[in-house]
């Protein structure tokens, strides 16, 4: 089997090296020269764990290919998919599906023979009637169907979601399209993976109520936290407590400072815009969307308060910069929020993330003063935050970090360390939601 897949950004380049580890051949497309040019030298614009090797591997197997030509990627192909960005367009929040529409258009004057089109891309609920509309009008004589498989790769952690998933979801109208669908899957119906076949609407519309429940989830246990503080009570025995409850299960019951990502916030807004448009409004997700924002926005503030209620002429050290470990995305991060306001409040900021700088650089106020290690961030710092659970940040040497700081202070956003080691090492500590546990 042949597939050509358009948009070589997160998505599409760890689903086309997946699919090329799998045996197909693989035609990856983009319209970036510089990107393109560097795939086929070698050059990863992404960080993932361990897709440099898998891209390496099937590149020079001849199974993976990488090419700017959409034409003649997808001539002869047996499956196309779209995997372009869908941003939340801005001023209404919706999803920008400018970038789909013009894929959708180049695929119909390529196509030849029968083609099955997948939108991998997330895409709000009618997304694929649309395609589909728009390839017929574009080449009435072309002979295609239009399939909806969203993806659910977590950052991070996305070869191993897609090589051994929960589900496949997989939306399409007519038995010879699922064909073909269960043709490109096999390996995974092989190992037992649950296929899931539905109508296209009911597909694009999974991918949106998969990812607001999580998001919810992430913010219910954030408002437990709060109230946790003000209580006395323990939010991770809170959320070991309901987690171990099959109908709610442990996942995403990590209190923090709020989602980011690529996905959460824009998957999130795009779904209260489109029930909004429907005349079903989805109340609990626009409490969540809203929520989350005011949390992120006042994060800063418990880093003023550990410092005594002032952050002007202090230094705060800042480690984690992404949205979450092992990724260098920086979109909707905490941070993005959190350092802006420290600066605000006078302090000095000197920040560090292993794979996230180069990002951080471009997003983040020109005062940062970017450090090459987390220890060097402490030099002379009043304050240190962790904002990004990185393994690198779980083991510092505290004896050292307390001998470069100029006061002990220590704002833990990732509930990291314990309260108790950290009070008996001399720190004063604050976290989320640990109300039960004393501080120095």
């Amino acid at each position: 089997m042949r597939i050509a897949m358009i948009g070589t950004g997160y998505v599409g380049l760890v689903s086309g090296a997946c699919f090329s580890e799998f045996g197909t051949e693989v035609v990856c497309v983009d319209k970036d020269t510089g990107k393109i040019d560097g795939l086929n030298n070698g050059r990863i614009p992404i960080y993932e764990p361990g897709l440099d090797k898998l891209v390496e591997t099937n590149f020079k197997a001849g199974r993976l290919t990488f090419t700017t030509d959409l034409a003649a990627a997808v001539a002869g192909a047996d499956c196309v998919f779209i995997a372009v960005g869908t941003p939340s367009r801005r001023g209404d929040g919706h999803a920008d599906l400018s970038y789909v529409w013009a894929a959708a258009e180049e695929i119909a004057r390529a196509i030849t023979g029968y083609t099955v089109v997948v939108t991998k891309s997330t895409v709000p609920v009618g997304t694929g009637r649309e395609v589909a509309r728009i390839i017929r009008e574009t080449n009435p004589t072309a002979d295609f169907d239009v399939v909806s498989n969203p993806e659910f790769l977590r950052e991070g952690s996305a070869i191993g979601d897609f090589m051994r998933p929960d589900r496949v979801v997989i939306g399409a109208s007519t038995e010879r399209a699922r064909e073909v669908m269960r043709s490109l899957y096999r390996p995974l119906f092989l190992i037992e993976t649950p296929i899931v076949f539905t109508s296209i609407e009911t597909s694009e519309l999974i991918k949106y109520a998969a990812n607001t429940f999580l998001a919810a989830k992430i913010t219910f246990i954030n408002e437990i936290a709060d109230l946790c503080e003000k209580v006395g009570a323990d939010v991770h025995d809170v959320a070991k407590g309901i987690g171990l409850d099959g109908r709610i299960g442990k996942k995403f019951l990590h209190p923090g400072p709020g989602y980011g990502g690529s996905c959460f916030p824009k998957d999130t807004l795009a779904l209260v815009k489109t029930a909004q448009d429907f005349g079903a409004p989805l109340r609990i997700i626009e409490t969540v969307v809203d929520i989350n924002d005011k949390r992120k926005k006042a994060m800063a503030g418990r880093v003023v308060e550990a410092a005594g209620g002032s952050l002007v002429g202090k230094t705060v050290a800042v480690l984690g910069l992404t949205f979450k470990p092992n990724t260098d995305d920086m979109r909707d991060s905490p941070s993005l929020d959190i350092v802006p306001a420290l600066l605000a409040a006078g302090a000095t900021v000197r920040a560090y993330d292993p794979e996230g700088m180069h990002e951080a650089r471009k997003m983040l106020p020109p005062e940062v003063i970017f450090c090459d290690t987390a220890y060097e961030t402490m030099g002379g710092a009043h304050v240190l935050t962790i904002v990004t659970e990185w393994n690198e940040f779980r083991s510092l040497d505290l004896a050292r970090v307390k001998s470069l700081m100029v006061e002990p202070v220590m704002v833990d956003l990732r509930n990291v360390y314990d309260p108790e080691p950290m009070a008996q090492a001399g720190f004063r500590y604050t976290s989320i939601g640990r109300g039960t546990k004393p501080t120095a």
